[in-house]
Formats: C-alpha cells, structure tokens, sequence
C-alpha cells in the first residue's frame, strides 16, 4: 500500500510539472530542490520524503492532500442503492451535500402510481427531468403534457402538477433543487407516490 501511494505521488508530480510546462529544473527551482534530487523522486530512484512534499505541492500550486489522495474511486463513482416505495424506485445519483444545492435522481415509475398522479400538488422549489424509457403525462395546472422518451421538462413547483407513467412503466432521471427534493424524495409516501 505504501509503495502504491509512493508511486501515484511520483506520477502526479511529474503530471502536474509536464502540465504546466515545466522543465525539471524549472521546478526544482521553484521548490528549492536540485534537479537530480527531484528526478530520482519522479523515476522512483529515491522515496519523497515529506519535508520535500510540502515544498513540491506548494510550487505546483496544489495541497499536500492532492498529492497523497488515495487511488480509489470511491469519491469520484456513486454506486446507487435503489428504493422502492408505493410503485417508484429511486436511484439517487448524487452525493449528499451535492454542489450548487441539486440532487440527481433516477425514477423508475410503475403503473400503480397512475391513479397516486391524479392529484396535483404545489410546493417550493424547481423541477427538470428527462424521459428515459416510456412516456410519461404531466399535469401542469390546466394543461396535461404527455412526454416521450428523449425529451425533457422543466416547471416550477409552485404550479399544480403531477406526473405518472401514460401508458406502462416509465424511468425518469430528475433533477431538483432543495426544495424539490425535499418535497419529492423525502416526502411522504402520497407525495413521492406522485412525485410531486
């Protein structure tokens, strides 16, 4: 394990130098450090040593944490856990906490939800989603909107609306803001039963 973070180090150093253009000498001017010294760090001929690593993140303008950051990829790919509740599973798709307050969800709405959609609700927030697969019929105030696969919607919650499958099931992937996903994910079962 050791070795394996002592190598992504090395690969990293040498990514960022090659990627601001950056001979070795450039940086090893910069970081106060001879030019064979920070090639052996690059070539693995010599273990980094910390009081090295501050100086190098620091000329390369990153943190310390940047360069030591674990290989995994557990802070770049979500593996989402399916919920089913009264006819909808949920896949959520973003992280908690997600940037710029929106959450990411995909739906799968089955045709037990149809007769849940007939009643219209208002609540705070925005709301955009996409058709995956099936069609699915929007009731916004008067209007009813049917939606196919491909194409997409975008309202205000504070208008009356719904949404059910039309005709069968139908995958949504949805995107709210926190007042949506309050209303829509964390809601009771009659309101995520109608998504709305």
């Amino acid at each position: 394990m050791e070795q394996e973070i002592d190598a992504v180090v090395r690969q990293r150093i040498r990514a960022m130098r090659v990627a601001k253009g950056w001979t070795l000498d450039s940086l090893a001017h910069r970081c106060h450090l001879s030019p064979s010294t920070l090639s052996r760090i690059e070539t693995g001929h010599r273990r980094v040593a910390l009081d090295q690593l501050v100086p190098i993140a620091r000329a390369l303008g990153t943190s310390l944490d940047v360069l030591v950051e674990p290989v995994g990829d557990a802070d770049v790919v979500i593996r989402p856990e399916p919920h089913t509740t009264e006819g909808i599973t949920v896949w959520p798709l973003s992280r908690d906490n997600a940037p710029a307050g929106v959450t990411v969800a995909k739906m799968r709405l089955d045709e037990s939800v149809r007769d849940a959609a007939r009643t219209l609700r208002v609540h705070p927030g925005h709301e955009w989603f996409t058709v995956l697969s099936g069609t699915i019929r929007l009731r916004l105030g008067e209007r009813t909107i049917i939606i196919p696969a491909g194409h997409a919607a975008e309202f205000a919650c504070t208008i009356p609306h719904s949404l059910g499958p039309d005709d069968g099931p139908a995958e949504v992937l949805s995107i709210f803001d926190h007042d949506g996903e309050r209303a829509h994910l964390r809601g009771s079962p009659a309101s995520a039963a109608s998504l709305s």
